[in-house]
Protein backbone atom coordinates (compact mmCIF):
# COMPACT_ATOMS: atom_id res chain seq x y z
CA UNK A 1 0.00 0.00 0.00
CA UNK A 2 1.34 3.53 -1.09
CA UNK A 3 0.93 6.91 0.95
CA UNK A 4 -2.82 7.31 -0.17
CA UNK A 5 -3.97 3.89 0.16
CA UNK A 6 -3.59 4.67 3.67
CA UNK A 7 -6.99 6.12 3.93
CA UNK A 8 -8.46 2.81 3.33
CA UNK A 9 -7.41 1.11 6.35
CA UNK A 10 -10.07 3.77 8.46
CA UNK A 11 -13.61 4.57 7.75
CA UNK A 12 -13.90 6.75 4.73
CA UNK A 13 -17.71 7.78 4.75
CA UNK A 14 -17.87 10.97 3.22
CA UNK A 15 -19.63 13.02 6.03
CA UNK A 16 -16.90 12.30 7.95
CA UNK A 17 -14.23 13.85 5.15
CA UNK A 18 -16.83 17.13 5.47
CA UNK A 19 -16.92 17.03 8.90
CA UNK A 20 -13.51 17.08 9.56
CA UNK A 21 -12.00 19.25 7.05
CA UNK A 22 -14.99 21.93 8.04
CA UNK A 23 -13.86 21.55 11.77
CA UNK A 24 -10.26 21.55 11.03
CA UNK A 25 -10.05 24.13 8.30
CA UNK A 26 -13.18 26.36 9.17
CA UNK A 27 -10.75 28.97 10.54
CA UNK A 28 -8.55 29.14 6.98
CA UNK A 29 -11.82 28.91 4.93
CA UNK A 30 -13.44 32.04 6.55
CA UNK A 31 -10.07 33.77 5.98
CA UNK A 32 -10.13 33.33 2.91
CA UNK A 33 -13.76 34.38 2.21
CA UNK A 34 -13.05 37.41 4.12
CA UNK A 35 -10.03 38.03 2.11
CA UNK A 36 -11.64 37.28 -1.35
CA UNK A 37 -14.67 39.78 -0.19
CA UNK A 38 -12.97 42.66 1.84
CA UNK A 39 -9.10 41.84 0.99
CA UNK A 40 -9.55 44.90 -1.79
CA UNK A 41 -10.21 47.34 0.70
CA UNK A 42 -7.61 46.75 3.62
CA UNK A 43 -4.51 47.11 3.91
CA UNK A 44 -2.89 43.81 5.22
CA UNK A 45 0.22 45.35 6.81
CA UNK A 46 -1.37 47.98 8.35
CA UNK A 47 -4.06 46.21 9.73
CA UNK A 48 -1.11 43.90 11.74
CA UNK A 49 0.48 46.66 12.92
CA UNK A 50 -2.78 47.72 14.30
CA UNK A 51 -3.26 44.65 15.65
CA UNK A 52 0.74 44.30 17.14
CA UNK A 53 -0.22 47.63 18.83
CA UNK A 54 -2.29 45.69 21.08
CA UNK A 55 -0.14 43.05 21.83
CA UNK A 56 2.93 45.01 21.93
CA UNK A 57 4.90 42.12 22.68
CA UNK A 58 6.57 40.29 19.53
CA UNK A 59 6.64 36.74 21.50
CA UNK A 60 3.84 37.13 22.58
CA UNK A 61 2.31 37.93 19.25
CA UNK A 62 4.30 34.95 17.60
CA UNK A 63 2.77 32.73 20.52
CA UNK A 64 -0.73 34.15 19.61
CA UNK A 65 -0.60 33.54 16.40
CA UNK A 66 0.97 30.24 16.61
CA UNK A 67 -1.67 28.61 19.27
CA UNK A 68 -4.51 28.15 17.05
CA UNK A 69 -2.43 25.89 14.91
CA UNK A 70 -1.55 23.91 18.32
CA UNK A 71 -5.59 22.85 19.13
CA UNK A 72 -6.64 22.67 15.16
CA UNK A 73 -3.62 19.83 14.82
CA UNK A 74 -4.94 18.05 18.35
CA UNK A 75 -8.74 18.10 16.80
CA UNK A 76 -7.36 16.75 13.87
CA UNK A 77 -5.70 13.74 15.20
CA UNK A 78 -8.79 12.83 17.41
CA UNK A 79 -11.07 13.11 14.29
CA UNK A 80 -8.77 11.09 12.41
CA UNK A 81 -8.13 8.35 15.48
CA UNK A 82 -11.46 8.34 16.87
CA UNK A 83 -13.79 9.15 13.84
CA UNK A 84 -12.02 7.49 11.18
CA UNK A 85 -10.98 4.91 13.39
CA UNK A 86 -7.39 5.46 11.90
CA UNK A 87 -3.43 5.36 13.19
CA UNK A 88 -1.61 8.32 13.01
CA UNK A 89 1.26 6.28 11.50
CA UNK A 90 -1.15 5.73 8.96
CA UNK A 91 -1.85 9.77 8.22
CA UNK A 92 1.93 9.77 8.87
CA UNK A 93 3.99 7.65 6.50
CA UNK A 94 3.28 4.18 4.68
CA UNK A 95 6.24 2.79 6.31
CA UNK A 96 6.05 0.85 9.36
CA UNK A 97 7.47 3.62 11.11
CA UNK A 98 7.85 7.03 11.14
CA UNK A 99 11.75 7.60 9.66
CA UNK A 100 12.48 10.59 11.72
CA UNK A 101 16.06 10.63 9.71
CA UNK A 102 14.49 12.03 6.75
CA UNK A 103 12.94 15.00 8.45
CA UNK A 104 16.62 15.49 9.96
CA UNK A 105 18.07 15.41 6.29
CA UNK A 106 15.25 17.67 4.64
CA UNK A 107 15.71 20.08 7.38
CA UNK A 108 19.49 20.23 6.89
CA UNK A 109 18.97 20.64 3.26
CA UNK A 110 16.42 24.05 3.81
CA UNK A 111 18.83 25.34 6.67
CA UNK A 112 21.90 25.02 4.61
CA UNK A 113 19.86 26.59 1.45
CA UNK A 114 18.95 28.94 3.46
CA UNK A 115 21.56 30.23 5.11
CA UNK A 116 23.70 30.19 2.16
CA UNK A 117 21.12 32.67 0.15
CA UNK A 118 21.03 34.71 2.96
CA UNK A 119 24.48 35.21 3.15
CA UNK A 120 24.72 35.88 -0.64
CA UNK A 121 21.94 38.71 -0.59
CA UNK A 122 23.80 40.21 2.41
CA UNK A 123 26.76 40.31 0.71
CA UNK A 124 25.23 41.81 -2.40
CA UNK A 125 23.40 44.17 -0.18
CA UNK A 126 24.65 44.89 3.41
CA UNK A 127 23.45 48.15 3.84
CA UNK A 128 19.29 46.79 3.28
CA UNK A 129 20.18 44.35 6.08
CA UNK A 130 21.24 45.21 9.99
CA UNK A 131 22.04 43.04 13.11
CA UNK A 132 19.52 43.28 15.67
CA UNK A 133 20.53 40.26 17.91
CA UNK A 134 19.41 40.79 21.83
CA UNK A 135 20.51 37.98 23.47
CA UNK A 136 17.42 37.46 25.87
CA UNK A 137 14.62 38.22 23.54
CA UNK A 138 16.47 36.15 20.26
CA UNK A 139 17.03 33.17 23.35
CA UNK A 140 13.04 33.48 24.17
CA UNK A 141 12.05 33.68 20.18
CA UNK A 142 14.61 30.13 19.96
CA UNK A 143 12.36 28.51 22.71
CA UNK A 144 8.64 29.10 21.37
CA UNK A 145 10.14 28.84 17.48
CA UNK A 146 11.12 25.09 19.31
CA UNK A 147 8.06 24.53 21.13
CA UNK A 148 5.64 25.73 18.55
CA UNK A 149 6.39 26.10 15.10
CA UNK A 150 6.52 21.82 14.93
CA UNK A 151 2.76 22.19 15.75
CA UNK A 152 2.24 25.07 13.35
CA UNK A 153 3.98 23.23 9.91
CA UNK A 154 2.59 19.89 11.43
CA UNK A 155 -0.85 20.95 11.26
CA UNK A 156 -0.73 22.27 7.73
CA UNK A 157 1.50 19.02 6.51
CA UNK A 158 -1.12 16.61 7.90
CA UNK A 159 -3.76 19.17 7.29
CA UNK A 160 -3.02 19.45 3.24
CA UNK A 161 -0.21 16.69 2.54
CA UNK A 162 -1.71 14.19 4.76
CA UNK A 163 -5.31 14.12 5.29
CA UNK A 164 -6.59 16.10 2.38
CA UNK A 165 -4.20 14.67 0.16
CA UNK A 166 -5.24 10.97 0.91
CA UNK A 167 -8.85 11.39 1.34
CA UNK A 168 -9.20 13.53 -1.93
CA UNK A 169 -7.09 10.50 -3.64
CA UNK A 170 -9.37 7.93 -2.75
CA UNK A 171 -12.62 10.34 -4.29
CA UNK A 172 -10.50 11.38 -7.44
CA UNK A 173 -8.94 7.80 -7.77
CA UNK A 174 -5.85 8.99 -9.06
CA UNK A 175 -2.81 11.18 -7.59
CA UNK A 176 -2.55 13.92 -9.59
CA UNK A 177 -5.76 15.42 -8.84
CA UNK A 178 -4.64 15.74 -4.82
CA UNK A 179 -1.31 16.69 -5.92
CA UNK A 180 -2.99 19.97 -7.38
CA UNK A 181 -5.56 20.60 -5.72
CA UNK A 182 -3.64 20.67 -2.11
CA UNK A 183 -1.17 23.04 -3.69
CA UNK A 184 -3.67 25.25 -4.61
CA UNK A 185 -5.40 25.79 -1.84
CA UNK A 186 -2.26 25.39 0.09
CA UNK A 187 -1.06 28.77 -1.80
CA UNK A 188 -4.89 30.22 -1.19
CA UNK A 189 -4.49 29.72 2.50
CA UNK A 190 -1.47 32.12 2.57
CA UNK A 191 -3.12 34.35 0.44
CA UNK A 192 -3.84 37.07 2.90
CA UNK A 193 -0.35 37.19 4.28
CA UNK A 194 1.05 40.45 4.34
CA UNK A 195 3.60 39.32 1.92
CA UNK A 196 1.21 39.26 -0.66
CA UNK A 197 -0.17 42.90 -0.20
CA UNK A 198 3.31 44.03 -0.61
CA UNK A 199 5.05 41.33 -3.17
CA UNK A 200 1.78 41.53 -5.00
CA UNK A 201 -0.13 38.06 -6.62
CA UNK A 202 3.41 37.22 -8.38
CA UNK A 203 3.95 35.93 -4.55
CA UNK A 204 1.24 33.06 -5.15
CA UNK A 205 4.17 31.58 -7.49
CA UNK A 206 6.33 30.94 -4.71
CA UNK A 207 3.32 30.09 -1.79
CA UNK A 208 1.84 27.29 -4.86
CA UNK A 209 5.40 26.22 -5.80
CA UNK A 210 5.94 25.42 -2.73
CA UNK A 211 3.45 23.17 -2.03
CA UNK A 212 4.07 21.16 -5.01
CA UNK A 213 7.27 20.94 -4.25
CA UNK A 214 5.95 19.16 -0.66
CA UNK A 215 3.49 17.42 -2.30
CA UNK A 216 5.78 15.62 -4.66
CA UNK A 217 7.91 14.94 -1.71
CA UNK A 218 5.40 13.49 -0.27
CA UNK A 219 4.08 11.00 -2.57
CA UNK A 220 7.95 10.03 -3.87
CA UNK A 221 8.57 9.18 -0.80
CA UNK A 222 5.12 7.93 0.54
CA UNK A 223 5.33 9.66 3.96
CA UNK A 224 5.26 13.07 5.43
CA UNK A 225 8.61 12.81 7.03
CA UNK A 226 10.48 14.84 4.05
CA UNK A 227 8.00 17.60 3.79
CA UNK A 228 7.22 18.04 7.81
CA UNK A 229 11.62 18.28 8.01
CA UNK A 230 11.41 20.68 5.40
CA UNK A 231 8.57 23.58 6.59
CA UNK A 232 10.16 23.38 9.86
CA UNK A 233 13.58 24.20 9.10
CA UNK A 234 11.82 27.17 6.52
CA UNK A 235 9.61 28.29 9.51
CA UNK A 236 11.88 28.25 11.91
CA UNK A 237 14.87 29.98 10.04
CA UNK A 238 11.99 32.55 8.64
CA UNK A 239 11.34 33.46 12.05
CA UNK A 240 14.89 33.70 13.88
CA UNK A 241 17.06 34.79 10.87
CA UNK A 242 15.74 37.97 9.54
CA UNK A 243 12.67 39.76 9.68
CA UNK A 244 10.90 43.15 8.20
CA UNK A 245 8.13 45.77 9.03
CA UNK A 246 6.27 43.81 6.04
CA UNK A 247 6.03 40.33 6.81
CA UNK A 248 3.69 37.73 8.11
CA UNK A 249 6.27 36.94 10.83
CA UNK A 250 7.06 40.11 13.12
CA UNK A 251 9.83 38.85 15.35
CA UNK A 252 13.12 39.86 16.91
CA UNK A 253 14.76 37.80 14.51
CA UNK A 254 18.87 38.06 14.14
CA UNK A 255 18.52 40.35 11.08
CA UNK A 256 15.91 42.71 9.99
CA UNK A 257 14.94 44.10 6.66
CA UNK A 258 15.82 48.22 6.84
CA UNK A 259 13.69 48.77 3.84
CA UNK A 260 9.70 49.74 4.85
CA UNK A 261 8.97 48.41 1.35
CA UNK A 262 8.69 44.82 -0.08
CA UNK A 263 10.80 44.23 -3.42
CA UNK A 264 9.66 41.98 -5.83
CA UNK A 265 12.68 40.10 -7.44
CA UNK A 266 13.09 37.41 -9.39
CA UNK A 267 16.07 35.95 -6.68
CA UNK A 268 13.23 35.57 -3.85
CA UNK A 269 10.20 34.74 -5.58
CA UNK A 270 10.24 33.15 -8.93
CA UNK A 271 14.61 31.65 -8.30
CA UNK A 272 13.61 29.52 -5.82
CA UNK A 273 10.62 27.75 -7.42
CA UNK A 274 11.92 27.23 -10.63
CA UNK A 275 15.73 26.38 -9.47
CA UNK A 276 16.17 25.68 -6.35
CA UNK A 277 13.09 23.35 -5.85
CA UNK A 278 14.15 20.70 -8.82
CA UNK A 279 17.81 20.69 -7.39
CA UNK A 280 16.25 20.05 -3.90
CA UNK A 281 14.21 17.13 -5.74
CA UNK A 282 17.07 15.72 -7.17
CA UNK A 283 19.17 15.69 -4.46
CA UNK A 284 16.00 13.72 -2.30
CA UNK A 285 15.89 11.22 -5.32
CA UNK A 286 19.21 10.38 -5.45
CA UNK A 287 19.98 9.85 -1.87
CA UNK A 288 16.53 7.95 -1.81
CA UNK A 289 16.58 6.10 -4.75
CA UNK A 290 13.25 7.45 -6.35
CA UNK A 291 11.93 5.58 -9.42
CA UNK A 292 8.91 5.61 -11.38
CA UNK A 293 8.05 9.23 -11.30
CA UNK A 294 5.15 8.59 -13.42
CA UNK A 295 3.59 6.43 -11.97
CA UNK A 296 3.75 7.59 -8.09
CA UNK A 297 2.41 11.44 -9.23
CA UNK A 298 -0.03 10.20 -11.99
CA UNK A 299 -0.84 6.52 -11.11
CA UNK A 300 -4.00 5.81 -9.93
CA UNK A 301 -5.38 4.94 -6.80
CA UNK A 302 -7.26 1.40 -6.10
CA UNK A 303 -8.91 -0.32 -3.40
CA UNK A 304 -5.84 -2.44 -1.94
CA UNK A 305 -8.16 -5.47 -2.39
CA UNK A 306 -8.60 -4.86 -6.12
CA UNK A 307 -5.14 -3.87 -6.00
CA UNK A 308 -4.17 -7.33 -4.68
CA UNK A 309 -7.13 -8.92 -6.73
CA UNK A 310 -5.51 -6.96 -10.22
CA UNK A 311 -2.00 -8.56 -9.22
CA UNK A 312 -2.77 -12.16 -8.95
CA UNK A 313 -4.77 -11.84 -12.07
CA UNK A 314 -1.75 -10.59 -13.90
CA UNK A 315 0.47 -13.34 -12.27
CA UNK A 316 -2.03 -16.25 -13.33
CA UNK A 317 -2.10 -14.54 -16.82
CA UNK A 318 1.98 -14.88 -16.92
CA UNK A 319 1.96 -18.01 -15.63
CA UNK A 320 -0.46 -19.16 -18.15
CA UNK A 321 1.42 -17.46 -21.14
CA UNK A 322 4.57 -19.31 -20.15
CA UNK A 323 3.06 -22.97 -19.92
Amino acid sequence: MDYIQQAFKGKNDTWMFFLTVFLVSGLFVFNIIFFVFFGADIDVAEEQRKLMELVPSKKLWLTVNLLPFVILLALLFVLVKFLHQRSLLSLTTARKKVDWRRALFSFSLIVLITLISFAVSYYLEPDSIKLQFDPVKFFILLIISLLLFPLQIGLEEYLFRGYLMQYIGVYAKNKWVPLILTSVLFGVMHGANPEVAKLGVITMVFYIGTGLLLGIMTLMDDGLELALGFHFGNNLLAAILVTSSWSALQTDALFIYTSEEATNTILEIILPVLVVYPIILLIMAKKYGWKNWKDRLFGSILHPEKETLNSIGNDSHEDHTNI
